[in-house]
């Protein structure tokens, strides 16, 4: 009797996803540290609204960090801080010159708009940055009161596509701006990505090239929520209680802020955090330049990578571990690492994308 051996089954399984998201880094978890701190902040009582010993010692921290007489105010959200900010800057008629693509101007549901009652003039920009040539067209002389006034010149350290102004960039900015009486304000929701990647210091980045307001991001970079608004100008801070309080953006527990502040600061966890999410991005990047269906649109200077695919891929991965589309009409996504991101989760995700790219071929839906 002849013995048949049966055909070989081969599954094929589909690989693990990662343990941490690649759809933001404020979509990672805070850090173990942060959370130390806060339950260390959550023994015994403190009096509110910042008169704590962790917003005096973090405060002190922020001068340290700057070697400069700064002015901080803690706030619950980037929103909150960029409203907070530009209304120490800004009377009702003035005007804020930014790229088209800043989050004050295209992610923030108007609020700055509505809050501080000045004009977004948004000048269109390939990579998210203003250059002086363009801003210097916007800064003639208004003929009256028919016209807002330009006050702030506001950018993203890093921009919101992932590219960095060089000290230089910023320095020429500056000169511009107080050449004609306006002020140069920086979202700093990232900077220390931005730090971590020019490899300078932060006062080197933003006081010393000519920065006269920044947020300083936390949420982004370990934080449970929390962003500082940091005044480089003293002169700029005589309203600026007063706005962060109608802005809603006083804390009453505030030391909860100020710790994980105080920590983040401390033995400079906020630059090895954003360091070791701008080295996962270079990672992903790498390892998925040479999978055919994804286009890395651009070299990889933070911590977000930007890549073209085809929608029926996207669509497959998405459901697979989510991430956001970023243009959709051009095939653009966005996949962003954080201080969490480990070496194995872009091994996970670069052997998804791989697997799911190999089914994928033009001309069908993706099975």
């Amino acid at each position: 009797m002849t013995s048949v051996c049966p055909r070989a089954i081969v599954a094929v399984v589909t690989p693990t996803p990662p343990d941490q998201s690649f759809a933001s880094d404020n979509a990672a978890g805070a850090h173990p540290e942060v959370i130390e701190a806060l339950r260390a902040a959550n023994v015994g009582g403190a009096l509110p609204y910042g008169r704590d010993p962790w917003t005096t010692r973090s405060a002190e921290r922020f001068r340290a960090l700057f070697d400069a007489d700064v002015e901080v105010l803690y706030t619950y959200g980037g929103t909150g801080a960029n409203v907070v900010a530009l209304q120490c800057m800004l009377a009702p008629h003035d005007a804020v010159i930014c790229p088209t693509s800043a989050h004050l101007n295209v992610d923030e549901c108007g609020a700055p708009e509505r809050f501080t009652g000045a004009k977004l003039i948004d000048v269109p920009s390939s990579d998210g940055k203003l250059s002086p040539g363009t801003v210097r067209a916007l800064l003639q002389p208004s003929h009256d009161e028919h016209h807002v006034t330009p006050r702030v010149l506001a950018i993203s350290q890093p921009t919101e596509l992932g590219t960095l102004y060089t000290l230089d960039e910023i320095g020429e900015l500056a000169g511009l701006a107080h050449e004609h009486g306006l002020l140069l304000y920086v979202d700093g929701a990232r900077i220390a990505n931005a730090v971590a990647a020019l490899g300078c210091s932060v006062r080197e980045l933003t006081y010393g090239a000519g920065v006269d307001v920044l947020t300083f991001g936390g949420t982004k970079n370990g934080l449970l929520y929390g962003e500082a608004v940091v005044l480089l100008r003293p002169e700029l801070a005589r309203r600026a209680r007063f706005a962060r309080k109608q802005a809603g953006q006083l804390a009453s527990k505030m030391r909860f802020i100020a710790a994980q502040f105080d920590v983040l600061l401390e033995d400079d966890l906020w630059l090895a955090s954003a360091a070791n999410a701008n080295d996962m991005a270079r990672r992903l990047a790498s390892r998925l330049a040479e999978v055919p269906q994804v286009e890395i649109i651009r070299p990889v200077e933070v911590n977000s990578v930007f890549a073209r695919l085809p929608a029926p891929l996207v669509a497959e991965l998405q459901s697979w571990s989510f991430f956001w589309d970023w243009d959709l009409n051009d095939g653009l996504v966005r996949w962003m690492t954080s201080f969490a991101t480990s070496d194995q989760d872009v091994t996970r995700f670069a052997d998804g994308v791989r697997y799911f790219a190999n089914r994928y071929s033009p001309g069908t839906s993706g099975s």
